[in-house]
């Protein structure tokens, strides 16, 4: 009886996974196929014309040397702020701890527009903040952000949250033993820093890197706020540029430059993949000692450094966006006189675009979480036990989407689904084509924290519920399910989070009345109605926090591993 129902249930496990596989496969890697399809072809036949083409125009050789040096850059601001931040709270006794990690990754919450909006509020002649300290500078006078500097600094402080997560985790799991015996062997000072901290950090510090790389390779939001008003286009901006100005009609020319974005983002991803397996040191063992130096006296004043270097890099700029918000017209010093709710009230309650964007952000954030969930759990449970060929292929491939830029990904769900197959239907214009491209986009930030969690799991557990009757419905609702939630509830505030505030995916796709909170302040501030934008980007830091707060409030109540920062 046994062996039937084992028989019987292997079976379902098996149409349960090919059903589940086919779904994932269609949202996270057919786009990214169609998009090499149109770059490699011509009316339906092969040829590399237009690739040729369109890579020896200046405009495109200027962006991408623009992109490798604002990324790069970028990369390298984010590298020193993230490494020095994660050494230190890592490895030492520094106090509040938690606190700094919680201030540390809100730049990574808060969307890349809202950083650009509120660090130009800040800068400038037309500043509100200088102003009311008497300290702008004179009308007339160059905005300082609107260069490739200003891209390159934005972007490392944006990003610089990556480092520190990747190398805090890196850094933890050294155990205090191994310098212990490398001073017994007489190691001291830096030398111990040198050849037994350092190399035992290289791969998360490889890995950080490469991705911090890759996702300022793809940021659309400060390249756009800061780089069109300069003239500085970068990939994405020369993307949404083409889109916007032409329409679909140069689909076949921006499908080039997206493959080329691609192809920089992989080999970013590559060369950090070679990095860690010519890493040859390993940990053997663990330890309940984690690494800990004391800073002695030097302590408080390198707490002071660090919350100082928080405050400039989070607390003030939010200040700014706050003043220009409170004031009304841009430029105008804050005073008693001058305060006012205007900006906040009529975008909030005024303009039906901002309730409709309101409404869509979080339909779309909600919806690809909980569909994600649904999809992850099972998928990455059936694959654990049924390893076959086509679920290790696409475990290989899986993260493509994520590691893509947002643009790419943007112009390959508009090839996709400008037209479905075997019909005259679109899905673009629509908020169906977003809620695809958020589903592919964050397929992998939810189906890795599940896989590692299942990974853990005693195949003994869910066998005992199979052997006495327990049908696979059963069996992933009892079983499954409560031994996988904390990872996937995890996964689920980080699809939120992000998609909530969301631009580089729908620069590209949204069409009236399917506006995302992203866009609409993107198109506030292009338009000139500074006040509204900051009013608007204000409300949204006030909800990312709040959710964050209440999140860490009650991080004593979940499971361990269900606060992202705190895993």
């Amino acid at each position: 009886m046994n062996a039937i129902q084992q028989s019987g249930g292997s079976r379902s496990e098996a149409r349960l996974l090919s059903a589940i596989l086919v779904i994932a496969i269609c949202l996270t890697l057919a786009p990214v196929l169609r998009l090499f399809v149109e770059g490699v072809t011509d009316q339906g036949s092969p040829s590399l014309t237009l690739m040729r083409e369109v890579l020896a125009q200046p405009s495109t050789l200027n962006a991408l040397k623009h992109s490798l040096v604002t990324a790069g850059f970028g990369t390298l601001v984010s590298l020193v702020l993230g490494a020095a931040f994660a050494f230190l709270v890592a490895l030492t006794d520094l106090r509040a701890k938690a606190a700094l990690v919680f201030c540390l990754m809100i730049p990574m919450m808060i969307p890349p527009q809202i950083t650009a909006l509120s660090w130009t509020q800040i800068m400038g002649p037309s500043s509100v903040l200088l102003k009311t300290l008497g300290i702008a500078p004179p009308l007339g006078a160059p905005q300082p952000l609107y260069s490739p500097q200003g891209i390159i600094f934005l972007l490392g402080i944006q990003h610089m949250s990556i480092i520190f997560l990747t190398l805090r985790a890196g850094l933890r799991s050294i155990p205090q033993d191994v310098v212990e015996a490398a001073r017994i062997s007489g190691a001291k000072g830096l030398r111990t820093w040198w050849q037994v901290v350092m190399p035992l950090t290289l791969p998360s510090l490889a890995a950080g890197t490469a991705i911090t790389f890759v996702t300022a390779l793809g940021n659309f939001g400060i390249p756009a706020m800061l780089g069109i008003p300069a003239g500085y286009a970068t990939l994405p901006t020369l993307v949404y540029q083409k889109l916007a100005g032409m329409g679909t009609t140069v689909l076949a020319e921006v499908s080039v430059l997206a493959m080329l974005i691609g192809a920089v983002a992989v080999a970013g991803i590559l060369l950090q993949r070679l990095c860690q397996s010519r890493q040859k040191l390993h940990l053997v063992g663990s330890t309940s000692r984690p690494l800990a130096l004391p800073l002695g006296a030097a302590r408080l004043p390198v707490e002071i450094f660090l919350w100082t270097v928080v405050f400039a890099i989070l607390v003030l700029p939010m200040f700014g966006l706050l003043a220009t918000s409170l004031v009304p017209a841009y430029g105008v010093s804050l005073r008693l006189d001058t305060v006012t709710l205007a900006s906040w009230y009529e975008v909030l309650f005024r303009q039906p675009v901002t309730s409709r964007a309101f409404a869509n952000s979080f339909g779309l954030a909600v919806g690809a979480s909980v569909v994600l969930v649904i999809l992850c759990l099972p998928l990455a449970w059936l694959m654990e036990r049924r390893k076959t060929r086509l679920a290790r292929l696409f475990d290989s491939l899986l993260d493509l989407p994520y590691a893509l830029p947002g643009v790419v990904l943007s112009i390959a769900m508009i090839l996709l689904l400008i037209k479905l197959p075997f019909t005259e239907a679109t899905l673009y214009g629509t908020i169906w084509i977003i809620f695809l491209a958020y589903l592919a986009r964050f397929f992998a930030v939810m189906f890795r924290p599940v896989q590692a969690s299942l990974k853990q799991f005693d195949p003994a557990m869910d066998e005992a519920a199979q052997s006495v009757g327990a049908s696979l419905y059963r069996r992933l609702r009892d079983v499954i399910f409560p031994l996988s939630a904390p990872a996937a509830a995890a996964g689920a505030i980080l699809v939120f989070l992000t998609a909530f505030n969301e631009l580089t995916v729908s620069a590209l796709l949204w069409s009236s009345g399917t506006e995302t909170l992203g866009v609409v302040i993107f198109n506030l501030d292009d338009s000139g109605e500074t006040g509204m934008a900051s009013a608007l980007a204000m409300t949204i830091v006030f909800v990312v926090v709040a959710l964050m707060a209440l999140i860490q409030l009650f991080s004593r109540r979940f499971p361990k591993g269900v606060v992202p920062w705190q895993t």
